[in-house]
């Protein structure tokens, strides 16, 4: 009978482990967590009132040391995302692109962190696939990479959080290749279960575990990950965001007004915001960016009328900014923006396989050729059967919150005006959200805001 080898990837940065081995947890049991990093906190703008309302003058040296401390950090990961480009070009190009109407999201960052991984456990053709689609030469070049991007992204400061988790998920009666579980916990900064594949137990401990670490934001679509009895491994990563404008919207300011969804007008709650601001724009397309607190953006990418946001993901000028936001000052100007962007609530459920295929991930899913042998003792029959990809992303007055996972099973325009222009974002769109140094962490396409 073939073996079903399970891998749910929650789209994730990792974090770290203290592994020197990975003994036998109980079922559904955690061996061991992974320990974060200490941060300098945001500074608490309570603690520094003056009874008529003010701020206190301790507060501004507070903030201070926050945002040096922040600075200090991205100058370690400064660069992550360098070589990177070809990978998350293919992978929004891939995944954002089909006109059917739908809202899509993905996380160009935890998909990678979840593909190098993949990479971990598969050996001779089977890697070099994925090494190929990673950009890659060799599997050490990638796990430098994977290190080199949490470092850059990981904040927990209390004004943004990205806040990234691993696990793998071991088979009771399976032989695995300790070293590779040790690589795992070591490199990848892992948790360690065990438990009976298929059972209730483990299934709701690890559907536990997605919902704590992702904030319970995708509740639904973790609800429906499950291993089976001829599940040989499961391994999770999520990613879990949350940020604050540095120039919050105001709430009186919010109203109603018509977004026009592909099949039909929408009436949408609209922000709006009006200031200087850098303008960008292409041949056909204009985009403008909504700082976060702690560094990083959210861009918004408006078509032309008459272009999608499909036809933008298949325009190079276009991709190209996608990829460097903001560093192009060629086509960029600085003057008022009346910026209006509905709030909205959006997820998408992607089914990861017949574009990883496409995307030449082949062997992988052959059961006869797919080479898992870095991963089990016996790697005959292991092969990847399922690969899913969830997020979900909200954003209002305040700011932004958003989360994804990937779940594989394995089986077996024109110039601006001289002063001010209006932005507004009353149809399809396309959306980025970037963490230090420029990296994406999640991107989109906004038909229909929820």
């Amino acid at each position: 009978m073939r073996t079903i080898f399970s891998v749910f990837l929650t789209a994730a940065l990792l974090l770290s482990l203290c592994a020197c081995g990975v003994p036998v947890p109980e079922s559904g049991g955690e061996e061991s967590a992974p320990a974060y990093p200490s941060a300098v906190p945001y500074p608490d703008e309570t603690a520094y009132l003056k009874p008529n309302g003010e701020l206190k003058d301790e507060f501004y040296d507070a903030w201070t040391a926050w945002s040096e401390e922040g600075r200090a950090r991205r100058e370690l990961g400064a660069g992550s995302a360098q070589g990177l480009e070809g990978c998350f070009a293919a992978l929004l190009r891939q995944y954002l692109t089909a006109p059917d109407g739908r809202n899509k999201i993905l996380s160009p960052l935890n998909l990678y962190i979840a593909l190098a991984m993949l990479a971990e456990v598969t050996g001779a053709d089977s890697r070099d696939e994925i090494l190929a689609l990673l950009g890659e030469e060799d599997i050490a070049a990638v796990r430098e990479k994977a290190g080199t991007l949490w470092r850059a992204n990981y904040q927990d400061d209390g004004a943004t959080a990205v806040l990234p988790a691993a696990s793998f998920w071991l088979r009771d009666d399976t032989e695995y290749v300790p070293e590779t579980l040790d690589l795992l916990a070591r490199e990848y900064f892992a948790s360690a279960h065990r438990g009976k594949m298929g059972s209730d137990e483990l299934n709701a401990a690890l559907q536990s575990w997605l919902n704590e670490e992702t904030g319970g934001l995708l509740k639904e679509a973790a609800g429906g990950i499950a291993t089976t009895p001829e599940t040989v491994l499961a391994l999770c990563a999520t990613l879990y965001f949350r940020a604050r404008w540095s120039d919050e919207f105001s709430e009186n300011v919010t109203a109603p007004d018509v977004f026009h969804a592909p099949d039909e007008d929408r009436t949408c709650e609209f922000m709006h915001q009006n200031g200087p601001r850098s303008y960008y724009w292409g041949e056909c397309f204009s985009a403008v960016a909504q700082r976060l607190e702690s560094g990083g953006a959210m861009w918004f990418l408006l078509p032309d009328e008459g272009v999608t946001p499909e036809d933008l993901l298949a325009d190079e000028e276009a991709m190209a900014f996608l990829l460097a936001p903001g560093e192009s000052g060629e086509k960029s100007k600085f003057l008022v923006v009346n910026l209006s962007v509905p709030k909205f609530d959006v997820n998408s459920d992607l089914d990861l396989r017949a574009g990883l295929r496409s995307l030449g991930l082949v062997e992988v899913f052959d059961p006869d050729e797919a080479d898992f042998s870095p991963l089990a003792k016996d790697p005959k029959g292991i092969f990847l059967s399922d690969a899913k990809h969830a997020a979900r992303v909200v954003i209002d007055e305040k700011g932004c919150v958003a989360a994804a996972y990937t779940v594989m099973m394995a089986a077996g325009a024109a110039m601006p005006p001289e002063e001010k222009v209006d932005f507004t974002l009353d149809r399809p769109f396309l959306f980025l959200i970037t963490g230090e140094d420029n990296v994406p962490l999640f991107a989109g396409v906004v038909n229909e805001p929820a």
